[in-house]
């Protein structure tokens, strides 16, 4: 997916919201477990209730690698049926995969050839040889880890060097050698708050996925103030158990509808605001 294709999606739909598929056996509707692939029809479920308003999912591969074999073919069943029957959602593969050049060429590989996602989250740690494998991919993403929602995210992020720059300031600025605004992300926690400010000076125009608003704390009117681009958005929000996770009753698919909705129209109040 392009660009320009995701914007048209964001101002079609009037919504920037990403919805997570962090989906935990021990949190879905007990009466789910029944099924021959609970997971999957866990998902289809969610997909097919709040899909009017979002532009994205995000399977967090660790909620499916945690099953074996039978996880990873739930993954791809909820892949495959994204792609036939919403192909226009955004598809993040969040794997924050990142290894030496080789090893990172197999990662590229399986997620933007076998599964052929649209996107994933990568650690950029290892440094430029451990990225690039991921962008040579025609009309596929690399979202990058900047500055995460976790409490640990200080612990290196926001380390300073002798001239004040911090970490993840570093892992901005020397990245954009690697990839552009067409072709490259950046996670961005939706705690960080005013943080917004100082990465918006460095990456202007890219795209930022936003996890940790709602169930984390995170403020989706902050995020939205501090970081914006007028026009374009610029900004996934994800929200996963805020949406997927708010009701365990049989009306599941239909709480997490309406969750999705006050989220799409919030957001869509505030694109209105900054037309």
């Amino acid at each position: 997916m392009t660009r320009q294709q995701l914007i048209q999606q964001i101002q079609e739909k009037q919504s920037f919201l990403c919805v997570g598929l962090d989906t935990d056996l021990k949190k879905v509707p007990q009466h789910l477990l029944t099924e021959e692939d609970p997971i999957f029809t866990f998902n289809k479920a969610i997909i097919d209730a709040t899909a009017p308003y979002c532009v994205s999912y995000k399977p967090n591969l660790a909620f499916y690698e945690a099953f074996g074999v039978k996880g990873l073919m739930s993954f791809d069943k909820t892949i495959k049926y994204l792609k036939e029957h919403y192909p226009t959602h955004f598809i993040i593969a969040d794997a924050k995969r990142g290894d030496i050049g080789n090893t990172s060429a197999m990662y590229a590989r399986t997620f933007f050839e076998e599964y052929d996602v649209d996107s994933l989250t990568v650690a950029p740690y290892m440094g430029e040889d451990s990225v690039t494998p991921f962008l040579g991919y025609e009309g596929k993403w690399v979202i990058l880890l900047a500055l995460t929602s976790n409490k640990g995210s200080h612990d290196f992020q926001l380390t300073e060097d002798q001239t004040g720059e911090r970490l993840f300031e570093k892992v901005l600025k020397t990245s954009q050698q690697w990839g552009t605004d067409e072709n490259m992300m950046y996670v961005v926690g939706a705690t960080q708050g005013r943080m917004f400010e100082d990465i918006r000076k460095i990456v202007p125009n890219h795209f930022l996925l936003v996890p940790g608003v709602g169930a984390q704390g995170g403020s989706l009117e902050e995020v939205c103030r501090y970081g914006m681009i007028h026009g374009d958005v610029g900004l996934l929000v994800n929200s996963s158990r805020g949406i997927i996770y708010a009701s365990n009753g049989g009306d599941f698919a239909d709480v997490a509808a309406q969750k999705a909705k006050e989220l799409q129209e919030q957001m869509a109040k505030i694109m209105q605001n900054n037309a």
